[in-house]
């Protein structure tokens, strides 16, 4: 189940900052204060900008949403999410999305975001998009993939979801297309 795309998805990333605490290991994620998705409790990220790589954006954007610092050769490509809107074709994205093990500075608010800390064990999914709950506690447990997310007709719920391992556990050359997706429906 495929659908036409009018346009070509909007390419971004996601980062996941990661720590170490005396009850375990924690990810960064934040309040979203305006945008897509405002509300909701997302990871940092946005557009990758005309002529940027997806690493030299996620440390971009992980700047300007959270002030943390990182080196782009210390991310870690964990997986790409396709995002397709079949109601709202333009609000497609294909996603990289980096852990990022590394960095320095102190969270802190932005206009975009309110960043926090959260156990990877008690993630808030209830406040996070309905996807999230298909893939970022399997990212977080060490799978390497690719994902495809079809939005429902309200463009919230999740109508399809896909997955596809990575050889190796690197990110491979080429991206999926749809066409590879296993039709799991």
């Amino acid at each position: 189940m495929t659908h036409r795309r009018a346009t070509t998805p909007v390419q971004v990333v996601l980062c996941l900052p990661i720590q170490e605490s005396p009850t375990g290991e924690k990810i960064l994620l934040g309040l979203k204060q305006r945008g897509f998705g405002a509300g909701r409790i997302v990871a940092p990220g946005g557009k990758i900008e005309a002529g940027e790589s997806p690493r030299g954006a996620a440390v971009r954007e992980l700047a300007e949403e959270t002030g943390l610092l990182a080196e782009p050769e210390t991310l870690q490509a964990a997986a790409r999410v396709y995002f397709r809107f079949p109601a709202q074709p333009a609000a497609d994205m294909d996603c990289t999305i980096f852990l990022v093990p590394s960095f320095s500075g102190e969270p802190t608010a932005s206009e975009e975001l309110i960043p926090a800390w959260y156990p990877v064990g008690a993630l808030p999914v209830h406040q996070m998009w309905e996807d999230s709950a298909l893939w970022l506690s399997r990212l977080l447990a060490g799978e390497r993939f690719d994902a495809l997310v079809v939005l429902g007709a309200d463009n919230e719920s999740v109508a399809r979801f896909s997955m596809i391992g990575w050889p190796e556990k690197r990110i491979p050359a080429a991206p999926a297309t749809e066409a590879d997706f296993p039709d799991l429906t």
